[in-house]
C-alpha cells in the first residue's frame, strides 16, 4: 500500500463536481483523483478548517460512536476500484482486535482528516489511475479559496432543494 495526504479538496470546472485529490508521500509524487458529493466535500473541508458545529454533523456523530466502543481509527485505504466507483475501508482498533469495515472513500477520508489517522492507497489502483500533478505555490495558496466554493455551493444546494426532489 501507498500511503498518500489529502493534497485538496477541489471543483471539477468542466463537470461542477467536487474532486479529492489524494498525493503519494513518498516517490514520485503521483495523485488519485476521487470525485466526491458535494455534501462528503463539505463535511471534509469542514474537518480541515475546524469548523465548530452546534451539533456533531455525522462523520463526527460516528466517531462519538466509535469511541463509545472503546475503538479507535487506526487508518483508512482506498483498496479497490470498478469501474468508475472507488472503494475504502475503515481499520478500527478495538481491545479485541481490528475490525475493517467498509466504506466510500469520502467518508473514509473525512474520518481520517478529523482523526489524523493515516491514508493509503493499493499499489494497483496508484499504478493505474494516479498522475503525476503539479502542485505550485500559487494552487497551494488557494486551498482555502477552493474549500470555500464547496462550502458555498453546498450552501447554495441546501437553499434550493425541495422536498420533491428526493420522491422516486
Amino acid at each position: 500500500m501507498i500511503e498518500v495526504t489529502l493534497q485538496a479538496v477541489r471543483v471539477d470546472l468542466q463537470s461542477n463536481t467536487p474532486v479529492l485529490l489524494l498525493q503519494e508521500i513518498h516517490g514520485v509524487g503521483r495523485t488519485l483523483p476521487i470525485f466526491i458529493g458535494t455534501p462528503e466535500a463539505t463535511a471534509i473541508a469542514y474537518a480541515i478548517q475546524g469548523v465548530e458545529t452546534p451539533r456533531p454533523l455525522t462523520h463526527d456523530l460516528l466517531l462519538d460512536v466509535v469511541g463509545a466502543m472503546g475503538a479507535t481509527l487506526d487508518h483508512v485505504a482506498i483498496t479497490a476500484m470498478e469501474g468508475a466507483t472507488f472503494y475504502a475501508n475503515l481499520y478500527l482498533q478495538l481491545p479485541s482486535g481490528e475490525v475493517v469495515v467498509s466504506a466510500r472513500p469520502s467518508d473514509a477520508v473525512a474520518l481520517a482528516v478529523r482523526t489524523q489517522a493515516p491514508l493509503f492507497v493499493i499499489d494497483e489502483i496508484m499504478d493505474s489511475d494516479g498522475v503525476v500533478m503539479d502542485f505550485g505555490e500559487e494552487e497551494e495558496d488557494g486551498d482555502d479559496d477552493e474549500e470555500e466554493i464547496v462550502v458555498d455551493q453546498f450552501r447554495e444546494f441546501l437553499d434550493t432543494i425541495q422536498p420533491e426532489d428526493f420522491s422516486g
